[in-house]
């Protein structure tokens, strides 16, 4: 199958190299022209503006847009007059899902189809394949289920009982395809803007184990308070029980041990293990985290839907408070000690 990718970014250019593997046609766009450049010696097609990417596709047009959330518009009013009924404009990024419904709403009003496609897999992609949360009409998911599924983890559709997404039945048969395509690595979850959905929900939960592992992991660190002098002064609560508290603990080979036969390994742990042996101190990082927003829209549906999210909410407020926001409300916590009791802040 031939389809365009505009976007050749970590993710973009990673997921041309898989298709290309995988036997497809790609031809790619991306206004770093070194970008392109290095897509076309794997194989790609390249074009030098979306007008040429447009022309070297045939009907019906299938264009993967791969660009950061905040762009995803401004390229879809570029594609708009360059692209006719029947044509396909895939949104493989981290969009709102809002955006979603809106833009299919929009398109679908001059017969162009809207998928949008949330997807995990990061750097490890193009080895490992690509999960893919699928959202959007099914006549054009099923034509695209070539592409979904080269990009898989299975690296391929399934038998031919178990063929199809399988997403406007209720019968068992519309059960089975689900079930068969999501152990491929891939699912059409439902209507325009359902594969972005699940994909928020799923970022929040990422942040949610992200965190759990990194506390869990600074209490081992933590775990020799008991050898080191602690200040005895009224602004230092005391340590009840030092003896408790001697293990100098490796931490990194703590997150190694926990990767074999442990009910918490997981991909994450990997990357932390990883991580930790190649620099046990941590030492290039300043322990500033972002959030790209998922984590915030994934709590603003929980509180529309009056659904409780305690341990995805904590995590995201962590984030908020590791970007340097909570000094305020820290300054004013300091103050008001020292209004009632006279504490002075001790010095960092």
């Amino acid at each position: 199958m031939r389809i365009g990718m505009i976007g050749l970014g970590r993710m973009g250019a990673n997921m041309v190299r898989r298709l290309l593997q995988g036997g497809h046609e790609c031809v790619v766009y991306d206004r770093s022209a070194d970008a392109v450049k290095a897509s076309v010696a794997e194989g790609a097609r390249g074009a030098g503006s979306l007008a040429e990417l447009v022309s070297g596709l045939t009907a019906p047009k299938a264009l993967w847009i791969m660009v950061p959330a905040a762009i995803v518009d401004s390229v879809i009013a570029q594609l708009r007059p360059l692209l006719q009924a029947g044509d396909i404009l895939i949104d493989g990024g981290n969009s709102h899902y809002h955006d979603d419904i809106r833009r299919a709403a929009l398109l679908r009003a001059e017969g162009i189809h809207y998928v949008d496609v949330g997807t995990s897999g990061g750097v490890l992609g193009f080895e490992q394949g690509y999960c893919l949360m699928i959202g959007g009409d099914e006549a054009a998911v099923t034509l695209l289920e070539p592409i979904f599924a080269t990009l898989s983890p299975g690296g391929r559709m399934p038998g031919a009982a178990g063929r199809g997404t399988g997403s406007g039945h209720a019968d068992g048969d519309g059960d089975a395809a689900r079930q068969a395509t999501a152990a491929m690595g891939y699912l059409h979850c439902g209507a325009s803007g359902a594969g972005h959905f699940v994909k928020m929900v799923h970022n929040g939960i990422e942040y949610g184990l992200m965190a759990a592992y990194a506390e869990g992991l600074n209490i081992l660190a933590h775990a020799d308070a008991g050898l080191h002098k602690a200040e005895a002064d009224a602004e230092t609560a005391p340590i009840n029980n030092p003896q408790l508290y001697q293990y100098e603990l490796d931490i990194g080979a703590i997150a190694e041990v926990w990767r074999h036969g442990s009910i918490i390994s997981s991909r994450l742990l990997d990357l932390t293990a990883a991580a930790l042996a190649q620099d046990p101190k941590l030492r290039q990082f300043g322990g500033r985290v972002s959030d790209s927003g998922e984590g915030r829209w994934t709590v603003q549906a929980a509180i529309e839907v009056g659904v409780p999210a305690n341990v995805l909410s904590a995590a995201l407020y962590s984030r908020f408070e590791s970007q340097g926001r909570a000094e305020y409300a820290d300054k004013l916590l300091s103050a008001m000690r020292l209004g009632f009791g006279g504490h002075l802040e001790k010095k960092a």
